[in-house]
C-alpha cells in the first residue's frame, strides 16, 4: 500500500484521494488477493447543498491479469468500513464495562457507527449530537427504532460527552468536538471526521491520550495526506512521531499492548487506509459474484 495522495479542490477546500492496494490475504477462496483501487472525494460544504462530502468509487482487478473486474459504490463501502474499524478499535481499547456511547455528527458516517458499535456491544445509553438538533432527534428516533436501544439526542457535544465511555467523533467540524475540558477519566475516542480547516479531536486530548492509527506513515504525513489532529502538536512541539503508540493492526497481532488502565483515555484516529478498502471490496465482490449480482459491462 503506497501512501495516498490527493489533488486539492482550493476553492472548495476539498480534495480528490487516490488510494491503490494490493493485498495478498483477501479475495475468494484460490483467488490471488484483491487489488483495488479507490478514488475519493470530500468536500466538506455538501453539507450545505444536502450532499454528501464524502463520495468515492473502488475499481477491482485481476491480481493475476490485471483485468479490471468490478467498479463498485464507494461512498457506502467507505461508509461501512470506516465503522467497522472503530468498532474494531473500540474491542480492543475501550474499557470492558463501557455502557454510554456518544454520536458525535448526525451524517453518514454517524449512522454507520451507530449500527456497527452496536454489533460490538449492547450499549445501556447511546447520546447524539449535532450542529443541527433537528437531525440529531431525527438520528436518535431512527436508531432507537432499528437497535432497539436507549438512544437520545443532546443538546451539546459537551453534553454527549459527559461521562461517556466511548465517543465517535464524526464530523466535518473545523473546531474540536472533543475537547479534553468536557473528557471523563477512561473514554474511548474513535475520530474519524476530516476537515481542512482543523481537526475535531483539540490538542490537549491528543497529549493525554493513548494514540493509535492504521498507519503512522499516512497520519504522519502532510496535509492533505495526515490527519490534523497530529500536525498541529508535532507543530506546536507538544507531541513528537513516538507519541503515536501502535498501529491497530499491532494491537491486533499482538506486538503491542492496548490500554493500560482503567482511567487511561485512548484515541483511535482514522484516517482511512486503502487496505481496508480492499478488504471491504474483496467481500462485496464474492457475495456479488455468489449471487449473480450487478451489471456486466463491455469496456
Amino acid at each position: 500500500m503506497p501512501p495516498r495522495i490527493a489533488a486539492r479542490v482550493a476553492h472548495q477546500d476539498a480534495i480528490l484521494g487516490a488510494m491503490p492496494a494490493y493485498l495478498p490475504s483477501a479475495g475468494a477462496a484460490g483467488a490471488a488477493g484483491a487489488l483495488t483501487a479507490k478514488l475519493v472525494t470530500l468536500f466538506p460544504k455538501n453539507a450545505a447543498l444536502g450532499l454528501h462530502t464524502h463520495q468515492a468509487a473502488i475499481v477491482a482487478f485481476d491480481p493475476e491479469t490485471g483485468t479490471p473486474l468490478a467498479l463498485m459504490d464507494g461512498t457506502y463501502i467507505t461508509a461501512v468500513r470506516t465503522a467497522a474499524g472503530s468498532a474494531l478499535a473500540t474491542r480492543l481499547l475501550a474499557r470492558l464495562d463501557a455502557q454510554i456511547l456518544a454520536i458525535l455528527g448526525t451524517g453518514v458516517q454517524a449512522r454507520s457507527h451507530a449500527r456497527a458499535l452496536a454489533r460490538e456491544r449492547r450499549w445501556a445509553e447511546i447520546r447524539v449530537a449535532g450542529r443541527d438538533q433537528q437531525k440529531a432527534q431525527s438520528l436518535a428516533a431512527d436508531l432507537s427504532g432499528e437497535l432497539g436501544l436507549v438512544v437520545r439526542a443532546v443538546a451539546t457535544y459537551a453534553d454527549a460527552l459527559a461521562g461517556a465511555d466511548v465517543a465517535c467523533a464524526t464530523t466535518h467540524s473545523p473546531e474540536p468536538v472533543v475537547q479534553r475540558a468536557w473528557v471523563t477519566p477512561g473514554l474511548h475516542v474513535n475520530s474519524v471526521g476530516l476537515h481542512p480547516n482543523g481537526p475535531e479531536v483539540d490538542a490537549a486530548t491528543v497529549v493525554d491520550a493513548l494514540v493509535v492509527v492504521e498507519s503512522r506513515q499516512q497520519a504522519l504525513a502532510p496535509w492533505p495526506t495526515g490527519v490534523l489532529e497530529l500536525a498541529g502538536p508535532l507543530r506546536d512541539g507538544l507531541i513528537t512521531p513516538e507519541h503515536i503508540h501502535a498501529e491497530i493492526g499491532e494491537i491486533v497481532a499482538g506486538t503491542r499492548p492496548g490500554r493500560g488502565s482503567a482511567d487511561q483515555i485512548t484515541l483511535y484516529k482514522s484516517s482511512g487506509v486503502a487496505v481496508q478498502d480492499a478488504a471491504a471490496a474483496a467481500l462485496v465482490l464474492a457475495a456479488a459474484e455468489e449471487r449473480n449480482a450487478g451489471v456486466l459491462i463491455d469496456l
